[in-house]
């Protein structure tokens, strides 16, 4: 073993990654059992290990030296140019930093930790969660979701953190930086110009120029650096007049919980506290849900919550060690008090090291959404990108210690709500938008929009956005401003299957929608013509947006007819996946029990798409097996047809399967 270190020490750095490189060849693609089917890559879901090595390899550069940089003279520097450059890498920052490089924006994603995905990570384990009202979230986020169901039926946290990498290491307009953290923004007037951020694992300094910045990061930690204005805490009830303002001491915030998980077994597993854990009785715990002895405790508790009478910030290591030794002491409690017979053939399988965060700084926009908008004056809003359907849920800033409270109060309100476009930009930075829990609303509203799906089609929205800003040379104000610029931001995530409340597909290039459609068959509450209703989602027991079909002996298709033949060069295909149904990554076993792994059993599994010319000429367009995703694309050289014919070959185990929408576009 020495003999061949020795050698591989003697290779050249560069001769090195050459082979390693080559050696890529050879090797077939396979992160995962099941082939995902990316939208960026839909007719090649397989790339190459050989297109992504050169990418990495830019981020440590042969000709990077050190003592370039006065303050830290044994780092290397590497100076890097993004159109976008997304800083965090919770499922915010990966929504926003796909969006813009699907669009086609040069990327650049930086994570301080060495897992994507916040608070939804393996470091963390909390579950996802978004909308309450009937329907999930749509867009980049529902393509993750689904493919954690499809990939992931074992619900492993670290498989979730892979696919997240997987995601983001696929896009060829993207450069990933983990464990790497902006320190510095440097501005020319109101706008940024460049940031610094440092890796410390591999002795890094990157000095990043880019044309738009968006902060994910949770605390604003880039858009402090940059001197954006920002809130952090609660505010009076007179400052917004809201009505659930006054639900804790002015200026505190909500804390931060650390998770466990655990396992039963088939013998009696013996647990001893350590000694700096906290004695935890049955008084500390008579509001927090732990009395019932039929109890599971395969996830933790939210509830173990401290940090909103401290600086979630700067405490973050005082308030990760009460943190556990409240989480030891109330497993001591649970094992050891003699209340919980069930739980002695229980142990602890994971104790997570680092708090999940909730609140800190919010950047302040041109709009600060709040709880009346949450509730029902967000109608007045022209500029919706994203949609939230959280309760208004909002905890006591002592937390666990808050013994005679309530963990929680949650309020609910009629329906969802649009969020503003302009909440998602800074105020006074000319080029620096956000996404995540740090967006511009007042505390009562943030305690809705802060949940970990609702962050992420706003980070849908945010990079959209961002690509569109660099693109047309505007700041996101002057973007907003113009109505024709703005109508275009919304109409791009509706196709790229978000979902905006009110809103539908007015895209003039969209072919389809100059069709007719006909359909084999159709149940009896929908029509083959509500594919062309401009909506890829339904409110609960509403079908107005959909085609569904009883499969069945007859072969079951969708056809779309034009008057006068068109050429197009791609179709793109909504499908039913369920959307009243939760799809998330969670250790809870009522909710996976609630939920469905693998493909929705609703979406079409093997179709055809076939182009049919003026003589009755048929063309195989695309051909799919084992489809299990909402938004398909289906691309082709281009072709004179007059009609399409959409031939569902076989189901996911419904008896009815059925499209939302279905779009054609020709060449650009």
């Amino acid at each position: 073993m020495g003999e061949q270190n020795a050698k591989s020490q003697d290779i050249p750095i560069r001769s090195r990654r050459k082979f390693m490189t080559g050696a890529a060849a050879f090797t077939g693609y396979s992160m995962l059992v099941k082939a995902p089917q990316a939208l960026a890559s839909e007719n090649d879901p397989f790339v190459r290990r050989e297109d992504i090595a050169p990418r990495i390899d830019e981020l440590a550069p042969d000709d990077a030296k050190p003592n370039v940089s006065s303050t830290d003279p044994n780092m290397r520097v590497v100076n890097l140019e993004s159109d976008v450059l997304v800083a965090g890498g919770g499922l915010a920052g990966v929504c926003a930093a796909i969006s813009a490089a699907r669009l086609g924006s040069k990327v650049i994603l930086i994570q301080d930790r060495s897992r994507l995905g916040g608070n939804s990570s393996s470091e963390v384990k909390m579950h996802p969660r978004g909308s309450r009202f009937g329907f999930r979230e749509g867009g980049i986020i529902e393509e993750i979701c689904l493919e954690n169901a499809y990939h992931n039926e074992q619900y492993s946290w670290e498989i979730w953190d892979l696919l997240l990498y997987d995601k983001v290491i696929r896009e060829p307009n993207i450069k990933l930086l983990l464990d790497t953290a902006v320190y510095r923004a440097e501005k020319e007037g109101d706008k940024i110009t460049s940031i610094w951020a440092r890796c410390d694992k591999t002795e890094h300094l990157y000095h990043i120029n880019s044309k738009v910045f968006v902060d994910s990061t949770g605390d604003s930690r880039l858009g402090m650096e940059a001197g954006a204005e920002f809130k952090i805490g609660r505010e009076s009830s007179k400052e917004f007049g809201e009505s659930l303002a006054d639900y804790d001491t002015l200026g505190s915030t909500q804390g931060s919980s650390i998770l466990f998980t655990a396992r039963e077994h088939d013998k009696e597993m013996y647990y001893q506290a350590p000694s700096w854990a906290r004695g935890i009785g049955s008084e500390d715990l008579k509001l927090r849900g732990v009395e019932s002895p039929t109890d599971t405790w395969e996830y933790g508790y939210w509830w173990i919550e401290l940090g909103g009478v401290y600086d979630t910030i700067r405490d973050n290591e005082r308030l990760r060690f009460e943190l556990l030794s409240i989480v030891m002491g109330v497993w001591d409690y649970i094992k050891n008090s003699g209340n919980f017979p069930s739980a002695k053939n229980w142990a602890l399988d994971t104790v997570g090291m680092i708090p999940g965060k909730r609140d800190s700084r919010r950047l302040i926009g041109d709009t600060v959404l709040t709880q009346q908008d949450v509730t029902g004056d967000w109608k007045q809003f022209s500029d919706g990108v994203a949609f939230g359907g959280w309760s208004l849920d909002d905890h006591p800033a002592e937390g666990f210690d808050a013994t005679d409270r309530s963990p929680a109060q949650q309020i609910n309100y009629p329906e969802a709500y649009n969020i503003p476009f302009g909440s998602l930009y800074s105020k006074n930075v000319d080029n620096l938008l956000m996404a995540g829990r740090n967006v511009s609303a007042s505390h009562v509203a943030f305690s809705s929009l802060r949940v970990m799906l609702t962050c992420a089609v706003i980070g849908q929205a945010t990079g959209t956005a961002a690509h569109q800003c660099q693109e047309k040379g505007l700041p996101p104000r002057k973007l907003r401003e113009n109505k024709k610029h703005l109508k275009a931001l919304q109409q791009q995530l509706l196709r790229d299957g978000a979902l905006i409340l009110k809103a539908k597909n007015e895209d003039k290039s969209d072919l389809a929608r100059k069709a007719t459609v006909t359909a084999s068959a159709s149940t009896s509450n929908t029509s083959p013509e509500n594919i062309l209703s401009g909506q890829t989602y339904d409110k609960p027991d509403e079908y107005k947006h959909r085609w569904m079909a009883p499969l069945g002996d007859q072969k079951i298709w969708l056809q779309l007819d034009w008057k006068q033949t068109v050429e197009i060069s791609e179709i793109e295909i909504s499908h039913d996946t369920g959307l009243h149904r939760d799809v998330t990554m969670t250790s809870l076993i009522w909710l996976q029990n609630e939920m469905i792994s693998g493909a929705q059993p609703e979406s079409i599994r093997d179709y055809q798409v076939i182009g049919v010319d003026k003589n009755g000429k048929e063309t195989v367009l695309a051909k799919v097996l084992d489809n299990y995703q909402k938004l398909r694309r289906h691309s082709f050289d281009p072709i004179k047809v007059s009609s399409i014919h959409i031939q569902v070959d076989q189901g996911n185990g419904d008896e009815v399967v059925g499209i939302y929408e279905i779009r054609a576009y020709g060449p650009s």
